[in-house]
């Protein structure tokens, strides 16, 4: 089963060495960027990048302290055994000033352990000219020729991501038959019911079940076929709360649940009916928003609430409020503990996958562009006014179309959204994102 996704590269190491700061140069303007998705977390602690024509995601990680006894430092390091288990390459981060440290060594034998590629970092190299001799300790770790790098200036990172690359795994590029396997991802916040409505799926509507695994050992990967059709459902369910840091446990849960959405078709965001939508909530459906994937908001423990006859509007109107953003998701009521409308969730995924994939002849959107722009002029600034010359589709899952204009910078993002809701209200598209392309018209095009 073909699983393709983004490379991970996690920065690891202990406290103060610089991490944050490497972080923030390998994901900074000398390099492409995918914008983070907003308000995922106060402290960015992934990215995702491209050097070189490669892209991958770039995780940060708090500090590793392997002895001690402290609430917080402990999170910090599950959390980033955490980022290890999810990583292809791991850049381990040293510092030259403080010198080579037992703690170092601890890290670098649980790295050793982890039987993944790493790349040993050796950052503070401030000073231009000669490698201090402070920095051939570090051959000691055993665990290659170190980089050196300052993170601060940014040399040496051209050397280190020139090493990442070289060692990311190829991506998967065999496309095998499975045009009619559709890739769903079962995301939301800890104890939601995630693992639940998964097995409530296979437990009452399958025909054919095989265990597939999953990219990293957190989330599992389920295949089976239905009367509704094929799929592979991938469970992000190893999200468990060690503790009562629950910013820290969100964080990485949002990790988590990336990893899961680069792989998806569909995306089932799954809210706790009882406790309503929340601010964490909208921070991954965010993710699944800014990755194109067609989403279906999934209320669960639909059973445990009160019911009049206003309660499902009033409930909505929460959803709406909430998720603004996507107004284009569905919402679906469910029980995994009761399969209360359960069945109904493969026809919208069936559904909502299919209007990701639809594809619209340039003769007709040209037809609803044309009556679009009669019904409403495109703005004007200064006397100059839009000219919208005409639209195509270059893309699907989420359908992408390209508009030719006169002057990108007059086609306000009001007008977008005007278009965007024409597009719908002719051609459907629920359940998906739409991104447009605006670019100027030149001499060679037609």
């Amino acid at each position: 089963m073909n699983t393709n996704k983004k490379p991970i590269v996690a920065i690891v190491g202990r406290p103060n060495v610089g991490k944050s700061a490497l972080f923030n140069k390998l994901t900074g303007k000398r390099i492409s960027i995918v914008e983070d998705t907003p308000g995922v977390t106060r402290d960015r602690i992934y990215c995702d990048a491209d050097w070189n024509g490669r892209a991958f995601t770039v995780i940060d990680t708090g500090g590793i302290e392997p002895r001690t006894d402290d609430l917080i430092l402990k999170s910090m390091r599950e959390q980033a055994n955490t980022a290890i288990e999810l990583a292809d390459v791991i850049v381990f981060v040293v510092d030259l000033k403080s010198g080579l440290t037992s703690n170092d060594s601890d890290v670098a034998s649980m790295l050793l352990k982890s039987g993944k590629q790493v790349i040993l970092c050796v950052n503070k190299v401030d000073a231009i000219g000669n490698i201090p001799l402070e920095f051939y300790e570090f051959y000691e770790l055993g665990l290659g020729e170190p980089y050196p790098v300052s993170a601060i200036h940014g040399s040496g990172t051209g050397d280190l991501l020139d090493k990442i690359i070289e060692i990311l795994p190829e991506n998967d590029e065999e496309e095998q038959d499975e045009s009619d396997v559709i890739k769903v991802a079962v995301i939301g916040k800890p104890n939601v019911g995630k693992s639940s409505i998964v097995n409530k799926f296979l437990g009452e509507e399958r025909v054919i079940v095989t265990n597939i695994p999953g990219t990293t050992r957190d989330s599992i990967d389920q295949y089976f076929e239905n009367q509704y059709g094929k799929y592979v459902f991938i469970d992000t369910a190893g999200i468990r709360r060690q503790n009562k840091i629950n910013d820290n446990v969100e964080r990485y849960s949002v990790l988590r649940a990336k990893a899961a959405v680069d792989r998806a078709d569909v995306c089932l965001l799954l809210i706790d009916a009882e406790e309503g939508p929340t601010a964490h909530d909208e921070r991954i459906a965010g993710i699944a928003h800014e990755a194109g994937k067609a989403s279906i908001i999934v209320i669960n423990k639909w059973d445990l609430i009160e019911k009049d006859n206003s309660t499902t509007k009033q409930f909505t109107d929460k959803i709406k409020a909430a998720f603004a953003y996507m107004s284009y998701a569905p919402e679906a009521f469910v029980s995994a503990k009761t399969g209360q409308r359960i069945p109904k969730i493969f026809e919208m995924i069936n559904s909502v996958y299919n209007e990701s994939s639809k594809r619209i002849t340039t003769g007709a959107l040209n037809d609803v562009l044309s009556e679009a722009v009669a019904r409403s002029q495109p703005p004007s600034d200064k006397g100059k006014r839009l000219k919208i010359y005409y639209m195509t589709q270059t893309g699907t899952k989420p359908p992408v179309f390209v508009l030719f204009v006169n002057d990108a910078e007059l086609f306000h993002f009001s007008y977008q959204r005007y278009l965007e809701n024409r597009l719908r209200e002719t051609f459907g598209f629920a359940g998906t994102p739409i991104r447009f392309v605006i670019k100027n018209r030149s001499k060679g095009d037609v």
